[in-house]
Order: C-alpha cells, then sequence, then structure tokens
C-alpha cells in the first residue's frame, strides 16, 4: 500500500499561518519548528508547492525586486482542504525507524558489552536533544500569550519533552539493573 502524501498538509498548515511565505521560508520550518518531529528536503518541498499552486491550493506571486522569489499564499480551497484533513482521526501509530532500539533487539545477552556503549551514547544524544528542546521550549513560549496563540505547536513541544526525558528515565533504570558505567 502507497504511503499517503502528508507534505500538501504541513505546507498548507505553514502557509495558513504566514502571509507571502517564500519557498525557502517554508524549507527553513523545517529546519525549527517542525522539524523536531517531521523531516522533508528541499528536493521534495519544490516540487509539491507547484502541484500545489495548479491544485488551486496555493497562489504564487513574486517579489517586485527579484522576480526570482517567489511568495505562497493559501487560498480559500487549500484552506478547505486544509480544515478537512486537520478533522479527520489519526487511525494509525507513527512508523518509528529507531536504529538504536533494532541494534538492542538483536543483542541476545544481558552482559554483552555493546549494551553498555548504546545506552551510554543514547542518553548523551537524548540529553543533546532534551536540552535544544527545553531552549526551544523558552525561546518560543516565553510567556502565557505565546502558548495560547501556538497552543497545538506547544503541546507537540511539552509531548517531545515528556518522550525524551522517560526515554533517559528508561534507560537510567536499565543502567543501574545491568550495572553499567
Amino acid at each position: 500500500m502507497p504511503k499517503r502524501r502528508i507534505l500538501p498538509f504541513i505546507i498548507l498548515g505553514i502557509t495558513n499561518t504566514h502571509q507571502r511565505i517564500t519557498g525557502r521560508e517554508i524549507t527553513n520550518t523545517f529546519s525549527t519548528e517542525i522539524g523536531d518531529f517531521w523531516q522533508a528536503s528541499h528536493s521534495q518541498i519544490y516540487p509539491e508547492l507547484r502541484r500545489m499552486t495548479q491544485d488551486g491550493w496555493l497562489t504564487v506571486s513574486t517579489s517586485p525586486t527579484n522576480s526570482k522569489e517567489k511568495y505562497y499564499d493559501i487560498t480559500d480551497e487549500g484552506r478547505q482542504v486544509l480544515n478537512e484533513w486537520l478533522g479527520q482521526l489519526v487511525d494509525e501509530l507513527p512508523i518509528h525507524q529507531d536504529l538504536f532500539s533494532l541494534k538492542l533487539f538483536f543483542i541476545q545477552q544481558a552482559d554483552d558489552p555493546r549494551i553498555g556503549d548504546l545506552i551510554n551514547q543514547q542518553m548523551k544524544l537524548l540529553k543533546q536533544n532534551l536540552h535544544h528542546l527545553k531552549q526551544r521550549e523558552q525561546q518560543v513560549f516565553p510567556n502565557e500569550e505565546a502558548v495560547q496563540h501556538h497552543y497545538g505547536h506547544y503541546l507537540i513541544l511539552k509531548r517531545a519533552i515528556s518522550r525524551t526525558q522517560g526515554q533517559l528515565e528508561w534507560l537510567n533504570e536499565t543502567k543501574k539493573k545491568l550495572k553499567i558505567r
């Protein structure tokens, strides 16, 4: 079964919250806000922008000073498509490609020294990620007004923080149980 295309809906969501946004700005959103939970490359985004413009979901205009710079805006039809998609319930769990878990899965003995190396490296990465997420929380949500203005984004960020903290707790418990330094 082919994967459902999600990228158009993400782009609609981005353009719905920004007036006259460039393709570059849309791409940059995937390395900041949305990049914490969804990835898309330049080579995926620009063809999608062309299709969405052809479908009437976006309009495109150029800058008066730079004809190569294109600006995108959501249309009423695009907003309707976005609202219909937002109203659909999620009926599947996310698919993860977690290399750490995959490697642990194939280790057969509790005293295998590779477990300690894997756990310690994973903890290092998770601590770095947790630090990044908490900095983003302070930067993006400095006050209650910011939280209320982008509440869904706030919930996702809090979920990511909670998930990362939970993984670190599990790894710490596992290290203690296995007496790993």
